[in-house]
């Protein structure tokens, strides 16, 4: 495929007006902020609902389970019937969403309100690239893609700074502000230009089951990690099969399963029939490679935004308000960065500035496993968070250009779609992954630790320990409620005592594991980058 490269763009063209990529920019904003709230919100959710800290996390891949799974869906209906009533229709649905999140009674229905929240950003996320096609040329719209990313970072500030205030009131409140955002985008949406619907786009019925079925399957595996066991079945497993786990087997079945949707779309596409996905979006290694750099990118991200607030909330104890400010170099970063680095277009190839971009990454991640420690305020974790959030900022947007600009104005749905797949099921496997990884840590540490421990002796591990704690499942708890639920046990303040200093260091160590681990994939990440384009400016590539 032929196209230009971003920074060959004309700068002499005429300038449209910025109103439509303001409403486009709050549509991005409105699911960015919902994801954002919801680990922000942790403390509070965990206190109304009695339930366990991950069971936000759990609320966060139920919302990506939604948005990958029927993305694609989505992105066709938006063709069929417009993508300004499509993207008002999602708007609607995620209103709708955050007034079952306001009312929630209870976790399961904060769940399904969450899950709904994904079907209508289902929708909504492919209607965005197809907006900006409609309304922006050239230069201007590598602007707007720009904004667009920057859009999800502010976002990701707006949601640590207001929730954090507001969930020392209440949690829901933050929430509550997200139905007057969604009446506001209906409102101002009357100023999008109409776009015309095409009945003549069909719908691959046996597509979407194909591709929802596998990334369902895909991302509720990845969920259940940590739960039903990495690879030989755990108690909480519903079943096993000789032994092993359900969650590799739904995992295996869901890629060969999307193996079979790409096999489909492409005996489709030979019939002349209209494929869910236009595979023109990921006919090369470009395409591919950058989807895989922007899965990387986007779950070390989502694996951040769930870890951190789990420190400081659960096992510090501390405030909301806490958590935003400890979060806050790194949202920040996040979003100057997103709408600055369109500057460099001019000067750096996509390569070199997405290897620099995950360079810093690797540094930044392996920093913080080496520097932190029980106070995030420290110098240090502020460099660490400010580092990363440079090459974060930097790979979102220019990842997402990259995948516009190598595709003609009318797949601009397909890459929209694409683009949603790939981030919302990199958030949701990041996410999954990072609290499998930090409480399978936490888990193997503390069981070490007390097999090797002589202040408790056998008979205290296995029966009020054991009892108490249930060993076979320990999660995140701060020294606070340890000390409380020790103190109904017989254990001397010496073992208290002993037990508060397991707790903390080997919450310390899983974090720090998990920060290593991050370093890792985007070390990783540097061998797709040596396919994105190298052109420089002016030039054109093939």
């Amino acid at each position: 495929m032929t196209s230009p490269a971003p920074s060959s763009l004309e700068s002499t063209e005429a300038r449209d007006s910025w109103l439509p990529m303001i409403v486009i920019a709050m549509g991005q904003m409105l699911m960015s902020f919902n994801v954002a709230a919801l680990p922000v919100s942790m403390s509070g959710m965990v206190k109304s609902f009695n339930t366990q800290p991950t069971t936000v996390g759990t609320a966060i891949v139920l919302y990506s389970l939604g948005v990958s799974g029927f993305i694609l869906l989505g992105a066709k209906l938006s063709q069929r019937f417009g993508a300004k009533i499509f993207f008002q229709i999602a708007v609607g649905m995620l209103a709708v969403a955050m007034l079952l999140m306001v009312l929630s009674p209870t976790a399961e229905i904060m769940l399904a309100a969450q899950a709904i929240a994904g079907m209508g950003a289902a929708g909504l996320v492919p209607t965005l690239v197809v907006l900006i096609a409609n309304h922006y040329r050239g230069k201007q719209q590598a602007e707007a893609v720009g904004w667009l990313g920057s859009a999800r970072a502010i976002a990701g500030v707006l949601a640590f700074v207001l929730v954090g205030f507001l969930a020392m009131i209440n949690w829901r409140l933050a929430f509550a502000l997200l139905i007057v955002h969604s009446v506001a985008i209906l409102l101002l949406s009357r100023r999008l230009k109409p776009s015309a619907p095409n009945p003549d786009v069909k719908i691959d019925g046996f597509g979407v089951v194909l591709a929802a079925t596998g990334i369902i399957l895909i991302t509720f595996g990845f969920n259940n990690v940590r739960n039903w066991g990495l690879l030989l079945a755990r108690p909480a497993a519903p079943t096993d099969l000789l032994g092993v786990s359900p969650a590799p087997i739904m995992i295996v079945v869901g890629i060969v399963i999307m193996t079979a949707f790409f096999v489909w779309t492409h005996r489709r596409a030979a019939n002349k029939k209209t494929p869910l996905l236009a595979l023109e979006v990921v006919d090369s290694p470009r395409e591919w490679a950058t989807v895989i750099a922007l899965f990387a990118i986007v779950a070390t991200e989502a694996a951040i935004n769930f870890s951190v607030p789990l420190y400081i909330q659960i096992v510090q104890g501390r405030s909301s308000m806490a958590t935003s400010i400890a979060m806050m170099p790194f949202m920040l970063t996040v979003f100057f960065t997103a709408i600055l680095i369109v500057r460099l277009y001019n000067r750096f190839s996509p390569r070199t500035i997405a290897r620099v971009a995950f360079t810093l990454v690797i540094i930044g991640t392996t920093w913080l496993a080496f520097v932190a420690s029980n106070n995030w305020s420290v110098l240090p974790v502020v460099v660490g968070l400010l580092t990363v959030g440079l090459g974060q900022g930097a790979l979102v947007t220019l990842l997402f250009n990259v995948l516009v600009t190598a595709a003609p104005k009318e797949l601009a749905g397909d890459v929209g779609s694409l683009r949603g797949v790939t981030q919302n099921l990199a958030a949701a496997v990041g996410t999954a992954l990072m609290g499998a990884l930090l409480v399978g840590v936490l888990s193997t540490l503390i069981h070490s630790e007390l097999t090797d421990s002589e202040m408790f002796p056998p008979q205290f591990k296995q029966g009020e320990l054991a009892g108490e704690f249930n060993l076979d499942n320990i999660n995140f708890i701060n020294n606070d409620q340890l000390t409380t639920r020790l103190g109904a046990t017989s254990a001397t303040a010496e073992q208290v005592e002993e037990a508060v200093r397991i707790n903390s260091e080997s919450r310390l160590r899983a974090l720090k594991t998990g920060f290593l681990m991050l370093a890792g994939v985007s070390l990783l990440a540097l061998v797709p980058c040596n396919w994105l384009p190298n052109y420089r400016p002016g030039e054109i590539t093939a």
